[in-house]
């Protein structure tokens, strides 16, 4: 394992030629969605009370309220669950422009197999907090933490996805000891370039930001571009319904504010990744030209404890294709965790 750990001697990885050609395809992607149109029936789902249900494929997931510790507020989180109580728990991060809903298929599937099943809404999104506060993906973890220990959960799988990976690696970084497993996915690793986050600059600028406001267009542009298989309509829609839940639109850009993917970056090479001493699986898309497969190929020489499965989808593979991206995940959660 690389032992440098001297930041200044960082240098972003170049693109291959296939990684280059796979980037302007869906940047031109993304061209063609912002032109798409919109999605209907953006009325957004009703709130939800702490103990309601709702069923899921052929799970009921329970949807909760916690108002848990953090750093200088109380974070009211949203999260469903399902499973047996006694199960061993897999708490499950989503990124953007999704809610605890994009892992639907999932929640179902691991919950009728016997594993306690949290999927969070984060911190700014669905129905989780969404006052100002402490946005570092870093300080989210700790509320994160703490939310956990209220509700007395103790040792956990973590199964992240696009910006939820972030604050994952933060928990799992700082706190290997709760860690039994982690699925890492769709987030840059031990290589980065610039020129694979070009959303940074956009998502920060509150001014040029208006697309957030708009959840119908917003989702469209972020599944148009990053997505390679078809995502069913009622997914869209439940998505962008999500999305349209009051207050997420200022929430959500204060991470971006808060740090910067070349903080997340140093962060990862010098402290965090050193202290992952869990089972790792990186779950990657095989058709994300925003995140080259190579990079995660080569990264395996830095994180020891990890192994790399490629998913035939785009960045969205939970809902492109869940039967692969399922599979993945069982067989990783079946083998021996951390003891």
């Amino acid at each position: 394992m690389t032992s440098n750990t001297d930041p200044s001697t960082f240098v972003h990885e170049p693109l291959t030629e296939r990684a280059r050609k796979a980037l302007e395809e869906s940047v031109a992607r993304l061209t063609s969605a912002e032109v798409a149109g919109d999605l209907d029936d953006l009325t957004p789902p009703r709130a939800n009370h702490d103990g309601d249900t709702e069923t899921i494929g052929s799970t009921s997931v329970t949807h909760r309220f916690a108002d848990a510790p953090g750093e200088s507020e109380t974070v009211r989180w949203h999260y469903v669950e399902a499973g047996p109580s006694d199960g061993e728990p897999v708490v499950m991060l989503h990124g953007i422009p999704d809610s605890w809903y994009m892992w639907r298929h999932q929640i179902d599937d691991l919950a009728r197999r016997g594993h306690r099943v949290l999927a969070i809404d984060l911190k700014g999104y669905g129905q989780s907090e969404k006052r100002a506060g402490d946005y570092r993906h870093e300080g989210v973890s700790e509320q994160l933490l703490a939310l956990l220990d209220l509700i007395g959960v103790d040792r956990f799988n973590m199964i992240g996805h696009d910006r939820g990976t972030v604050i994952l690696d933060y928990l799992g970084g700082n706190h290997p000891e709760r860690v039994l497993r982690y699925v890492r996915g769709e987030q840059h690793l031990w290589y980065f370039n610039p020129e694979l986050a070009p959303q940074e600059a956009l998502f920060a600028d509150y001014r040029r930001n208006v697309i957030m406001r708009e959840p119908g267009r917003f989702v469209l542009l972020c599944y148009g571009a990053l997505a390679v298989r078809p995502v069913p309509r009622e997914d869209l829609v439940r998505t962008a319904q999500e999305w349209n839940r009051e207050g997420i639109a200022d929430a959500a850009p204060r991470y971006f504010n808060s740090s910067t993917f070349r903080k997340e970056w140093i962060d990862r090479r010098t402290r965090l990744i050193p202290a992952w001493n869990f089972p790792i699986l990186l779950l990657q898309s095989r058709h994300d030209g925003f995140q080259p497969h190579e990079f995660y190929e080569r990264a395996l020489e830095h994180v020891p404890s990890a192994r790399l499965r490629l998913v035939d989808a785009g960045h969205f593979y939970q809902l492109e294709n869940p039967e692969e991206t399922g599979t993945a995940i069982r067989e990783f959660l079946a083998e021996p965790a951390t003891a």
